[in-house]
């Protein structure tokens, strides 16, 4: 069983996302097939065959969404803090310049947006640290050193 590292934004977020699954989009893709089904013989019917496949994709994204609320573990966010951990901001000197990441889940990690998930190469390198630290990253241009200069 997996834990699925969520602020508890995010879980509103997919709690939110599962109502309107289970009650608007199960009813629009039932609707579909009600009227798919009055078109005659399934086997050749297009329209059956596609609102299957979005009831599968619908289905599928229910039980997705029901297995990370069920092993949610909520991260907590604290101010300043001695080491890296879940939930924290990083600010971080790498090739003289300042960055700042926010260490999330996976779930809604979005690196374009400084959020970096604590599965990803940098994520994992740089839980743990303290102020002062440096790591080195591989990446395709090569090995990249940052030094931890804030937690938060």
């Amino acid at each position: 069983m997996k834990n699925y590292y969520l602020s508890p934004k995010r879980l509103e977020e997919l709690k939110e996302e599962i109502i309107e699954l289970k009650t608007v989009r199960r009813l629009e893709v039932s609707e579909r097939l009600a009227r798919a089904k009055e078109y005659g013989d399934l086997s050749e019917n297009a329209e059956y065959q596609e609102a299957r496949e979005q009831q599968e994709v619908v289905e599928g994204r229910i039980d997705e969404l029901d297995e990370i609320i069920k092993n949610a573990s909520i991260i907590k966010k604290s101010g300043s803090q001695e080491f890296v951990d879940l939930g924290c901001e990083v600010e971080v000197e790498v090739n003289s310049n300042t960055r700042k990441f926010s260490i999330v889940g996976s779930n809604e990690a979005k690196p374009e947006e400084g959020m970096i998930s604590n599965e990803s190469p940098l994520g994992r390198a740089i839980m743990g640290k303290k102020v002062g630290d440096t790591i080195s990253v591989k990446a395709p241009i090569g090995d990249i050193t940052y030094r931890v200069i804030r937690i938060g």
